[in-house]
C-alpha cells in the first residue's frame, strides 16, 4: 500500500473534556515526523527545564483555547505517511461544543474515542464512563461511523494495569452494545503524552497484542460508499442562464451529483413537480462529458424547457423516491434555547430550506442511564432526540442510513439565524438499524 494508492481516511477524536485529545493528535504528528521544522521549534518552545512538549499546542490553534486549555472549534489536520494520507480532525469534548464535533464526525471514516483511565472509578465492578464519552458514541452511531478505535489514555498514570485497562474495554463494549454500535471496535492502551503505543508498540504494555496507533489507522478501509450504484440523484443548486437567440439560449442546472450516474440521453424526473426529460448535455469543470457519477459537481440541460428552481431535484426515471412533507427523524440539539414545539423554524436539506414544524417528540435518550425519557415536550442543550415534523414544502430526501447526503438536514432558528439542530432522516421500515 502506498499513498498513491491507499484511500484517503479520514478521521476524528472524540471524548470528554481533558481526556487528552489535542495531545494524542500532537504526538502522533511529532512522532511520525510529519511536523515541519517551524512547527518543531514551536513545539520545542514549549519544553522547559527537560520538560514534556505542550503537544496540544500543535492543534488548539486558537487564542481562546491555548488561554483556557479547552479545544472550541475542529482543528482539521493534514499529514501523510509512506503508506497513506490522512486528514485529523481535532473535535471539542466540552458539552457546550457538541455541535462541532458533530460537524467533524459528519464526514468521518474512523473516530477515536479516548477515555482518561484516570477519571475511572473502579470501586465498582462496572466501570461507569464519562457522559460525554457516551454522548459521543451515540452521535457517532447515528452518524453510521464505520470504525471506532478506543484509545485507554494515561496508563502510564496506573502503571499500564492490565486488569484496569480490561475494565475500561468491556465498560465500553457495554456501552456498543447497549445503544447498537455496528462499527468495527479496536481496542488500545496508550499515554498520548509519553507516546506508548502511538507509532511504534510500548515495553510497557507486553500484555498487548494488537498494533500501535498509526500503523492501526494505516490499515482501516475508508468508508465505501455504495452511492454510485443507487438511483441517480441530483441536487439543483443554481439555474445558469443564458439569453440568446433560439439556437444559442442556454439554461444550465448546477449542482453536484449526490449518487447514482447520469448519461447523456437519460430519462430522467424533476422533484417535486413530476416532470419528465431527457439529458441533453452534461457539462464538468474541465468540459463536456457523456456521463457522470455520484460526487461529481457539474452542469446538466435538459431536451425541453421545465419549471427548475434551487432546492428542485433531478433524479433517474427509476429512482422510487417520492417527496413527503412529513419526516420521523433523529436529533441532535445545539442550541441554549430549548426545542419549541410551538414554533417553526427553518428546515435545510440538500439545496432546499423550507419552514417545519416538529410535530412530537417521541423520545429522549438519557445519556447517564442509557434508557429512553418518553413524553418529553423540550429538547435541551446536547439532548439526542427522536422526534416527528412536517415540513411546508415536500422534501425530496431519502433515510440517512441510505445515503447521508440526502438524508441529514439542519434546523434554523429564524429570528437568531442560529442552527439549532442537525437531524438525520429515519427510515421507519428498517427503524430498529437507527435505535438509541
Amino acid at each position: 500500500m502506498n499513498t498513491s494508492t491507499a484511500p484517503l481516511l479520514r478521521f476524528i477524536t472524540a471524548g470528554s473534556v481533558d481526556d487528552g485529545k489535542s495531545t494524542l493528535i500532537g504526538r502522533l504528528l511529532y512522532d511520525s515526523k510529519t511536523l515541519l521544522a517551524d512547527q518543531i521549534a514551536k513545539l520545542d518552545q514549549t519544553a522547559q527545564n527537560g520538560t514534556t512538549p505542550d503537544f496540544a499546542s500543535l492543534t488548539d490553534g486558537l487564542a481562546a483555547e491555548r488561554e483556557q486549555g479547552i479545544t472550541i472549534d475542529v482543528a482539521y489536520r493534514y499529514f501523510s505517511t509512506p503508506k497513506r494520507k490522512f486528514i485529523i480532525a481535532d473535535t471539542p469534548g466540552h458539552e457546550q461544543y457538541t455541535r462541532n464535533m458533530v460537524t467533524g464526525a459528519s464526514t468521518a471514516d474512523a473516530a477515536i474515542i479516548l477515555i482518561d483511565a484516570t477519571r475511572v472509578d473502579f470501586d465498582n465492578e462496572n466501570p461507569i464512563l464519562l457522559p460525554q464519552t457516551k454522548r459521543h458514541s451515540a452521535i457517532l452511531k447515528l452518524l453510521g461511523c464505520p470504525n471506532i478505535i478506543v484509545a485507554v489514555n494515561k496508563l502510564d498514570l496506573l502503571e499500564f494495569n492490565q486488569q484496569k485497562y480490561r475494565k475500561i474495554t468491556q465498560a465500553y463494549q457495554n456501552l456498543a452494545d447497549r445503544i447498537g454500535i455496528k462499527a468495527d471496535i479496536h481496542f488500545l492502551p496508550i499515554s498520548a503524552l509519553n507516546g506508548d503505543n502511538i507509532v511504534n508498540t510500548s515495553p510497557n504494555t507486553p500484555w498487548y497484542e494488537g498494533l500501535p496507533l498509526l500503523p492501526l489507522l494505516e490499515s482501516l478501509p475508508a468508508s465505501q460508499t455504495e452511492t454510485d450504484n443507487l438511483p441517480a440523484y441530483f441536487s439543483v443548486q443554481r439555474v445558469a442562464r443564458q439569453d440568446g437567440s433560439s439556437s444559442d439560449d442556454f439554461r444550465g442546472y448546477q449542482g453536484r451529483l449526490e449518487a447514482g450516474r447520469l448519461n447523456t440521453g437519460d430519462a430522467i424526473r424533476v422533484l417535486p413537480n413530476n416532470k419528465t426529460a431527457r439529458i441533453a448535455e452534461i457539462h464538468l469543470p474541465g468540459g463536456k462529458t457523456d456521463s457522470a457519477q455520484a460526487g461529481d459537481v457539474l452542469t446538466l440541460t435538459l431536451d425541453s424547457d421545465i419549471d427548475i428552481s434551487r432546492g428542485d431535484s433531478i433524479v433517474s426515471a427509476d429512482n422510487p423516491i417520492i417527496p413527503s412533507r412529513d419526516f420521523q427523524a433523529a436529533l441532535c440539539w445545539f442550541d441554549e434555547n430549548p426545542l419549541n414545539l410551538r414554533r417553526k423554524y427553518l428546515l435545510k436539506q440538500g439545496t432546499r430550506t423550507t419552514p417545519a414544524k416538529i410535530s412530537e417528540i417521541s423520545y429522549i435518550w438519557d445519556v447517564h442511564t442509557l434508557s429512553r425519557v418518553q413524553s418529553a415536550q423540550q429538547l435541551h442543550l446536547n439532548d439526542i432526540g427522536n422526534v416527528s415534523l412536517k415540513t411546508q414544502q415536500p422534501l425530496n430526501a431519502t433515510a440517512y442510513n441510505e445515503n447521508p447526503a440526502t438524508g441529514a438536514f439542519i434546523l434554523i432558528d429564524e429570528a437568531t439565524n442560529h442552527t439549532v439542530a442537525a437531524g438525520m432522516i429515519r427510515n421507519t421500515h428498517q427503524e430498529s438499524s437507527f435505535e438509541i
